[in-house]
């Protein structure tokens, strides 16, 4: 597991519902799903700043544009 800042950090229920907005994103899903393009690297670079992202990466301890994994 890559290591996370946030290890140990409370998850609020604010975290929670920011996560679920990423994981609802049409950016981040396309990321997800294709692993390369412009999406991906948008949700790369610009998702150190974004909210959701930053929340999504606490909640489940990986990056916004991650594999996901089985």
């Amino acid at each position: 597991m890559a290591y996370n800042i946030y290890m140990g950090a409370e998850i609020t229920a604010q975290d929670r519902i920011l996560a679920q907005r990423c994981l609802d994103c049409k950016t981040c899903k396309r990321a997800v799903e294709n692993q390369k393009g412009f999406a991906w690297w948008i949700v790369l670079i610009f998702g150190r700043a974004c909210p959701d992202c930053i929340a999504y990466e606490k909640v489940y301890g990986k990056k916004a544009h991650a594999p996901k994994t089985l």
